[in-house]
């Protein structure tokens, strides 16, 4: 996870402010609401991760080697990045 628990909190009152401010929602629940939220984030971050691991590793069972920061690992590792994250249902 890249975000602590209290900044995703944080996050999750903000946007949460947000939507009923702005008149979008209705909540039945606010504590149900957040909960939904806060599970988005952690629910992206663990797809980010994830896609994060299988890329690194694709290019670390290359043949060659392809030092991490070339160019040539920067376009495979966004390649393969980008190909687990669609496998998830994440596009763009």
């Amino acid at each position: 996870m890249r975000l602590s628990e209290d900044r995703i909190s944080h996050l999750a009152h903000l946007i949460s402010d947000g939507i009923w401010k702005d008149d979008l929602v209705d909540y039945r629940s606010e504590e149900k609401a957040l909960q939904e939220i806060k599970k988005a984030f952690t629910d992206y971050f663990k797809v980010e991760d994830e896609a994060d691991t299988i890329a690194r590793n694709k290019i670390r069972s290359l043949s060659r080697d392809v030092p991490e920061g070339s160019r040539e690992w920067d376009i495979l590792y966004k390649k393969y990045f980008e190909e687990e994250r669609a496998k998830k249902g994440f596009v763009g």
